[in-house]
């Protein structure tokens, strides 16, 4: 894994534009063959194209969502040993998201209230749940 110098924030990936990932909520984590899927309830930003403004009784706009990791090489919960991503998700907790990041050489990590998840794979896909 690369060093802190050459993270990028999440802010900065084209797949979280309009969207705060601090403000977000891991429900439950998933793997299907190769690909990481991470179940959240999503704080989207006034400019997101599916923004929508909040119901009285509701304070900002959170829809369902998928990130999925494709093509997942290595898996990682704090610094314990990669594991096979099936065997890794049943320890990983739920809860606030306080940052994510990739290293130039692909490893992206997800810091929370879960603990710090490292995964080398493709870049990730936002996919936004249906009603």
């Amino acid at each position: 894994m690369a060093d802190s110098g050459d993270k990028t924030g999440w802010r900065e990936l084209r797949e979280f534009a309009d969207v705060d990932l601090t403000k977000s909520y891991v429900l439950a984590w998933q793997s299907e063959g190769d690909t990481l899927l991470i179940d959240v309830d999503l704080y989207l930003e006034k400019d997101h194209p599916f923004f929508e403004r909040p119901r009285p009784a509701e304070k900002v706009c959170i829809r369902p969502a998928l990130i999925e990791f494709p093509y997942v090489d290595e898996c990682r919960l704090g610094d314990s040993s990669p594991r096979q991503l099936s065997e890794i998700i049943v320890d990983i907790g739920i809860g606030a998201i306080e940052d994510l990041s990739v290293s130039g050489d692909g490893c992206y990590e997800i810091r929370g209230e879960f603990g710090t998840v490292s995964v080398s794979a493709e870049r990730p896909i936002l996919r936004l749940k249906g009603p």
